[in-house]
């Protein structure tokens, strides 16, 4: 979005491109792909340009090329890893000519000395740009850190090897009150940001102590903003998490995924009883959706929502043919004009599995009124915790988890019990 003279971009998309750039004078982006200029495992050999080291090691801030670097504290994101990075501007006027390409290559090592850090590089293509141009362009880049202490050296060149360097430090660190938090990345580690969200995930050691927990996620891919028409990255990212930390459990041994869209009103992607979730074939199918367009059969239908809704409830909840031992439903508020009639609701009444909401609200003073899933699972006597903070996210599935073994190991023992 333009505002004024400056073009702010969202951290959502940066963190998705790895590096964003726009002009501040037109709607302009140029986006630039992230590369590990690391060879072979840690500790491997690092080819940079002679000239690029010795700046990197200097102490002194180069000027060169005209820039103003500002660092970006690292913050937790619903990834449970801390995100840091930059924002850097350069005058138009300094770029003004024909094409040109800005390289960006930065270092991030442990202060305390140990590991040999990562180096990155990033690469942005500048188009032709008029000797009067005014303004500023401004361009960002990410990485992801572990919990500790780190220094990063920067450094950007033109193609005319103009140069401008910057050297600062950053501390990731939890605040005592998250302490308990289990992050997943180790303290001291340096990661790229990854560029494709739905990747596989790395295999679990599956524990069956107390017998295998299959469990079935209900997830609600939709936006925020219930009006836009896209599914942001941001959003797209957030919601992944929250079914990665469900994808991550030990004690979970199958899982039932249902992807969904009201707005749609269908189900757009079905997984049932799987060892593992599969993330790339949900990823093709929420590629699919198509949430700016609307369906001419849907217009004609006057509570359309409403009874997907109810549909879904009754096939997925009422009818459940996987008998999971919880049932998860996750995703941004559905508000509809109309609940779930009482008759819908009276037909859930024998459901024997516990069931929980992990409403992601990010505002949720904005939008504190209870929508129609939060309705049902309330009378379902379920439990529903709002994932407005990665924090959030982490204390709730680990409430949700830990009444989940209880009630099968209660479950368990009754049946036990009574079969002597």
């Amino acid at each position: 979005m333009l505002m004024g003279r400056k073009c702010w971009i969202r951290r959502d998309l940066v963190a998705r491109l790895g590096l964003v750039a726009c002009l501040a004078v037109a709607p302009l982006r140029f986006a630039g792909g992230q590369d590990l200029i690391q060879a072979g495992a840690p500790g491997g050999a690092v080819r940079l340009f002679y000239g690029d080291t010795a700046i990197l090691e200097s102490t002194d801030n180069r000027k060169d090329l005209p820039c103003t670097v500002t660092p970006e504290k690292p913050s937790i994101g619903f990834d449970l890893k801390f995100h840091a990075g930059y924002e850097v501007s350069v005058p138009l006027k300094e770029l003004a000519g024909p094409e040109n390409q800005l390289t960006m290559v930065f270092r991030v090592r442990r202060l305390d000395g140990g590991g040999d850090g990562i180096y990155l590089s990033q690469h942005t293509v500048v188009p032709a740009i008029d000797s009067d141009e005014g303004g500023q362009a401004y361009l960002q880049g990410w990485f992801i850190l572990g919990e500790g202490k780190y220094h990063i050296d920067w450094l950007m060149r033109d193609r005319a090897e103009r140069m401008c360097s910057y050297h600062w430090d950053a501390e990731a660190s939890l605040p005592a009150k998250d302490k308990q938090m289990a992050l997943n990345i180790a303290a001291g580690s340096v990661q790229v940001v990854e560029g494709e969200l739905f990747k596989p995930e790395a295999p679990v050691q599956r524990e069956q102590h107390d017998g295998p927990i299959n469990i079935k996620v209900m997830m609600n891919f939709a936006p925020q903003d219930a009006t836009s028409a896209t599914l942001q990255p941001f959003d797209t990212s957030a919601l992944l998490s929250i079914l990665r930390s469900i994808a991550r459990e030990p004690r979970i041994c199958r899982f039932s995924i249902v992807a969904y869209n009201v707005q749609e009103q269908r189900v757009f992607y079905r997984q049932d009883g799987a060892s593992q979730i599969d993330f790339p074939s949900l990823g093709d199918a929420v590629k699919e959706l198509h949430l700016g367009t609307v369906d001419l059969k849907r217009l004609v239908q006057k509570h359309g929502n409403t009874d997907f809704l109810a549909d879904l409830f009754t096939q997925e909840v009422k009818d459940a043919k996987d008998s999971p031992d919880a049932l998860v439903f996750a995703g941004p508020k559905v508000m509809l004009d109309d609940g779930l009639s009482a008759d819908t609701l009276k037909q859930l009444s024998d459901v024997k599995f516990p069931v929980f909401y992990m409403n992601y609200n990010l505002n949720p003073q904005a939008n504190p009124w209870r929508d129609s899933i939060s309705a049902a699972v309330r009378f379902l006597k379920g439990a529903e915790y709002t994932i407005s903070r990665p924090r959030d996210l982490f204390f709730a599935w680990t409430e949700i988890m830990g009444r989940i073994v209880k009630l099968k190991a209660g479950r368990t023992a009754t049946a036990d019990g009574s079969s002597h």
